[in-house]
């Protein structure tokens, strides 16, 4: 009877040791805020990691949107796919990003999910910057829901009406505004004198459509600029920037009638509308040197916009001056 007994125990020791596996009843990655992602090539793989646990959301390049909006995907088994698995050892970067994952630590567990939808909503992040009162945006953060998810795991279906995955945060080059180095803060025109503009190899910024009175050849009273605002049919403010591998910003480029092939205009912010007294203010003062009349543009308060995401020039943003000989 005491053989018996002692076998039992024996058993019982067996069936209680710790193997290394990782019995899971909930997904819980609440104490981890901020996701990461593997470098993208052909998808987005955005990844939480804890202990032995890994939580994976895969989905096709530009389903993360950097522009402060909400939008909605479905969760299937192909494109758009949330992944957890449970694992026997420690689990890194390696193991879910490596060409070739290590061997080790393996798989013990993996829910699939199945349905649901995946709700993104982003804000972007803005600094000011460092030389007036304007401001840059620097990126933008994605806070990741699933709503409805249903997970297919080993024991059955299991659904969840809200599941927060957490923060992703993308970052972007802030606007660059520095322009190529004129003599005397020159700035430039096109033959038609409807586009004013400054420019870099990577970017131009222009006025289309200026208001003529702004440019006349008679000096202003001192303190007493010459004022028009941004509307929908004149003083249209645009920045625009270059793909740097299809070439660099050119005056022909830019004051080009059909837009040529190269470089490749990569983003374009638009002038927000001006309000009188506030915003969106094209400010020209005119002096007369001998022959030659100079007017210094600046931008006063223009906010440039692209889509939903924004960001401020500055109070007093110098475009540059535009000469014009005397006209007997």
């Amino acid at each position: 009877m005491k053989k018996y007994a002692a076998l039992l125990l024996f058993a019982l020791f067996l069936n209680g040791c710790d193997d290394g596996d990782l019995t899971v009843d909930k997904i819980d990655f609440s104490d981890i805020e901020e996701s990461q992602a593997c470098d993208p090539t052909t998808n987005t793989l955005i990844y939480k990691l804890k202990n032995q646990e890994a939580l994976l959301l895969q989905m096709p390049n530009g389903a993360i949107v950097n522009d402060s909006s909400t939008y909605t995907y479905t969760i299937n088994s192909s494109t758009y796919r949330v992944v957890y698995r449970a694992y026997d050892g420690a689990v890194t970067k390696d193991n879910i990003c490596g060409l070739i994952p290590p061997s080790t630590p393996k798989v013990t567990e993996e829910w699939l999910g199945v349905d649901g939808t995946i709700e993104i909503s982003t804000t972007q992040n803005e600094k000011p910057n460092t030389t007036d009162d304007g401001s840059r945006v620097t990126g933008y953060t994605h806070s990741i829901i699933f709503k409805n998810i249903s997970f297919q795991k080993p024991a059955g279906k299991q659904t969840e009406p809200t599941f927060e995955f957490g923060l992703y945060t993308t970052t972007v080059t802030p606007a660059n505004l520095t322009f190529k180095t004129n003599p005397n803060g020159l700035a430039y025109e096109c033959d038609e004198a409807s586009r004013v503009y400054n420019y870099n190899n990577s970017f131009y910024l222009s006025i289309d459509d200026i208001d003529p009175t702004l440019l006349v050849n008679d000096p202003t009273p001192s303190g007493k600029p010459r004022t028009s605002l941004i509307t929908a049919t004149q003083n249209k403010i645009f920045y625009r920037t270059a793909k740097a591998e299809t070439g660099s910003i050119t005056p022909a480029f830019v004051c080009a009638k059909v837009q040529p092939a190269s470089p490749v205009i990569d983003e374009t912010w638009t002038g927000k509308l001006g309000v009188a007294n506030q915003s969106g203010i094209i400010e020209v003062t005119t002096t007369l040197t001998g022959q030659v009349y100079e007017h210094t543009i600046v931008l006063k308060n223009v906010i440039l916009q692209k889509g939903n995401s924004h960001f401020k020039l500055g109070s007093s943003f110098l475009l540059g001056k535009i000469e014009r000989a005397e006209t007997n």
